[in-house]
């Protein structure tokens, strides 16, 4: 089967996937399509002997499939720099102090959290793990994962703070992750031992080069930009942005993921404001738009055909079920240690740190950093323990946070009037009287779909 017939049959599949959740299983999009070929791949391994032809093309099928190169080297910036184009640096830099250390503070305190917790349970059950394997799942598996978790937000009437604050913390903190985990795949594979000057060199390189190229090549399109006036030339233009900028990242060793988000900031930002018209606006949000959803199913149906070729057994399952209470513990104790004593000066609210620590899923970046873990006795238990606990998160925590956020909020009364509400903690609900994120239609303010993740407006509340 050549390339083209691979895609093309991955489309097919996550065309059908779409269309049955559509008709029949009325999930959120994501996660209906990632249901939907799990189920089909469990029938299929329940099968057995009964569906032998069809389950040996299958699993040949997903095993042809490099998870690790295509997300990591390929879907993610695309994701990335959509996600990023579509959000108001303006709103953004309101929240940039909760951003900024549930990014970076966040996400390094639940990587060891995770880590310290996975080598305990690990050799608990007898899984004789060293301490830098279990850190290194602890990096992989502390990103989080927006895409599903934001249309239900939106759809629930949630504050929508809480969806910048996501939306803000999911871009940098799969860069943050993505750097975190190189890094220690880099030590650990080190015949000397590291000093506090190297480790720091190489994130200073990593984050710092990922920055500034990013700001660069954004730089670079948005003048080009300037120079054209015809939508397709600079649909074009964006679509090279983030392919070319990604690629030339990896290549000289910087984070690609954050040079894919400043990026799309940039042009998001100054470029959507000075360099395209009204109708250059228009289409390159519906075109960015209508691929990140495409990219999104293809990404979600590979989770979930990927149980084909998972190594299931006993201990590796256990030690997986395991590491969901853990997961949930360290996010939580990650966010609430930055989020209670700073709760004053960061204008937070009663609520956020339950609803960032369910509302925090777990998906493909996960799945792709285990697949790329070199061959060791540590690889097999990581990589289930990582799939157990991304699908309990797009199912479990998928499916019940709305519900979780109008328990927490105590909002039950203003759901489905179609007006976004906020949390004033000294005046109840009040109504949000803007929209900080620009239209994708020429009237101006871009109506929520369950397409699309991107925050529309900002108004107050959190834990």
């Amino acid at each position: 089967m050549n390339l083209f017939s691979l895609i093309s049959l991955l489309v097919v599949m996550a065309a059908l996937c779409s269309y049955l959740n559509y008709r029949y299983i009325q999930l959120p999009t994501t996660i209906g399509v990632m249901v939907t070929a799990l189920v089909a791949s469990l029938l299929l391994l329940a099968a057995g002997s009964t569906a032998t032809g069809i389950h040996a093309w299958a699993t040949a099928l997903v095993g042809r499939i490099d998870f690790n190169e295509a997300v990591l080297h390929g879907i993610l910036a695309f994701l990335l720099f959509a996600g990023a184009l579509q959000l108001d640096v303006g709103e953004l830099s309101k929240e940039k102090w909760v951003i900024g250390l549930l990014a970076v503070v966040g996400t390094s305190i639940s990587a060891f959290l995770v880590g310290l917790g996975a080598y305990i349970i690990f050799r608990f059950i007898g899984l004789q793990l060293e301490l830098m394997p279990c850190l290194l799942f602890g990096a992989l598996i502390s990103p989080t994962d927006p895409i599903a978790v934001l249309a239900i937000m939106q759809k629930v009437g949630a504050p929508k703070r809480l969806e910048i604050q996501i939306a803000g913390e999911s871009l940098f903190n799969d860069g943050v992750g993505v750097v975190m985990f190189l890094t220690l795949l880099e030590l650990s594979k080190g015949q000397a031992t590291p000093g506090v000057g190297d480790v720091t060199l190489l994130l200073v390189r990593e984050v710092g080069g990922g920055i500034l190229l990013g700001l660069a090549a954004g730089l670079l399109t948005y003048y080009m930009l300037r120079k054209v006036n015809e939508y397709q030339v600079e649909i074009l233009l964006t679509l090279a942005l983030a392919m070319g900028g990604f690629a030339l990242a990896d290549a000289l060793h910087f984070s690609a993921p954050i040079t894919a988000v400043v990026a799309g900031l940039f042009i998001g930002n100054h470029g959507r404001a000075f360099a395209m018209s009204a109708k250059t606006r228009e289409h390159v949000d519906t075109f960015w738009e209508l691929l990140d959803g495409i990219l999104n199913a293809i990404l979600f149906l590979l989770i979930g055909l990927e149980v084909l070729v998972m190594p299931f057994h006993g201990r590796n399952f256990l030690a997986g079920l395991c590491m969901i209470p853990v997961t949930l513990l360290a996010r939580w104790l990650s966010v609430g240690a930055i989020v209670a004593p700073l709760r004053h000066p960061l204008s937070c609210d009663r609520g956020t740190v339950r609803i960032l620590t369910w509302g925090a899923l777990r998906g493909g970046i996960s799945v792709a950093m285990a697949l790329s873990l070199p061959i060791s006795n540590a690889r097999e238990p990581l990589l289930i323990a990582t799939y157990v606990v991304v699908i309990f998160s797009i199912i479990a925590q998928g499916l019940t946070v709305d519900q979780f956020i109008r328990w927490i909020l105590g909002e039950s009364k203003s759901v489905g009037n179609g007006v976004a509400h906020g949390l004033d903690t000294d005046h109840g609900w009040q109504p949000v009287p803007r929209s900080p994120v620009r239209s994708a239609s020429p009237g101006g303010v871009r109506s929520p779909s369950p397409s699309s993740w991107a925050p529309d407006d900002c108004s107050t509340s959190c834990e």
